[in-house]
């Protein structure tokens, strides 16, 4: 009598893997691993600047927040600037190859460059747009309800114009959906950079010096924290968007095949 398991035990003990071939499949699971990293790295420590780090520094005493901020903000811009700046890069490669694939699809391969080119200024009008939304001030603007409208309201434009451009009948789910959520990622890479880490360094020496040598904190200090707390609460509202329409360019199917 044969044993039930007669045959069967050189297939369980042999792999079943079959990897892809092709140079651009192979490329585009590297860059979509790199890009996930970087963001869990970079959006993990958003949050926790958000949800956890702020707040606590705000409730320390004054001597002891004087010698845990420099050195827990040095380490940490330094991780939060540089997966943000990862994150992009490898995110813009990705893009491009569904963007060239789109356009040959459509039989026009320069089309690529277009949809790249109108994205791209797109996204920079929007950040030159928000950037004074974003600092500290006095009066109407300042009002938290009139900054979180305006933004939002920029950003509204900035994805529909980012659409409108983008569709065509062989526009892909993937290429419109990104085309939002690179979009704000591209914000947040503008705020983590030109606005974070800018308003950061400059508070991580003065409170360094200010320890060390009892050198007093100047007046802009104040201001400059504030700026930084409105640009980072703005990159932590706007991650929740992000993540939907980067999530939904594989996963959620509803933008492909837009024409206009």
């Amino acid at each position: 009598m044969l044993s039930p398991f007669a045959g069967a035990l050189p297939l369980f003990v042999q792999p079943h893997v079959s990897f892809p071939q092709g140079a651009v499949t192979n490329e585009e699971i590297v860059l979509r691993w790199l890009h996930i990293v970087a963001a869990i790295i970079w959006i993990g420590l958003l949050y926790f600047f958000n949800l956890v780090g702020t707040p606590v520094m705000q409730q320390a005493e004054a001597a002891v927040r004087g010698k845990i901020f420099p050195a827990l903000m040095t380490r940490a811009m330094w991780w939060f600037r540089w997966s943000a700046l990862v994150t992009v890069l490898v995110g813009l490669r990705y893009f491009w190859l569904i963007l060239a694939a789109d356009a040959r699809n459509a039989g026009r391969p320069a089309l690529a460059l277009h949809w790249f080119g109108w994205w791209l200024a797109i996204w920079i009008v929007a950040f030159a747009l928000i950037y004074p939304f974003q600092m500290p001030t006095r009066g109407f603007l300042e009002n938290p309800w009139v900054r979180s409208f305006s933004i939002a309201v920029i950003v509204f434009f900035a994805s529909w114009d980012a659409l409108v451009v983008n569709s065509g009948p062989n526009s892909s789910n993937a290429h419109l959906s990104i085309s939002i959520g690179g979009g704000l990622g591209l914000l947040l890479l503008f705020n983590a950079w030109g606005v974070v880490w800018r308003v950061q360094k400059r508070l991580i020496r003065w409170t360094r010096e200010a320890v060390e040598h009892g050198t007093p904190m100047p007046a802009e200090a104040a201001r400059l924290a504030r700026w930084s707390y409105i640009a980072s609460r703005v990159g932590f509202w706007l991650s929740f968007p992000m993540i939907f329409f980067m999530a939904a360019a594989d996963h959620y199917p509803f933008l492909g095949g837009i024409s206009v």
